[in-house]
């Protein structure tokens, strides 16, 4: 993903993760500039799909807000 991932295009986001069968889920979200509440559902809902299966890349701001939120420690977020 690139640029901002927000209400118009969270669902997208999600809906792509969940095109393909898979046992594993990265999310390349480093090049994001902006992610807002409906970004963390589609995040958190996709964690709660794939349990211990879900490796997110995040950019400073994605961790910022993760952070923020209280999602800061979760196994499937990786540092920056």
């Amino acid at each position: 993903m690139t640029g901002e991932v927000d209400m118009a295009t969270a669902d997208t986001m999600m809906q792509t993760a969940l095109r393909e069968p898979a046992r594993q889920v990265t999310l390349d979200l480093r090049a994001v500039t902006f992610f807002d509440s409906a970004a963390i559902y589609a995040v958190v809902q996709l964690a709660r799909r794939f349990p211990g299966a879900l490796t997110v890349f995040p950019s400073r701001q994605v961790s910022r807000v993760l952070e923020i939120s209280g999602l800061g420690g979760q196994d499937w977020l990786r540092p920056t």
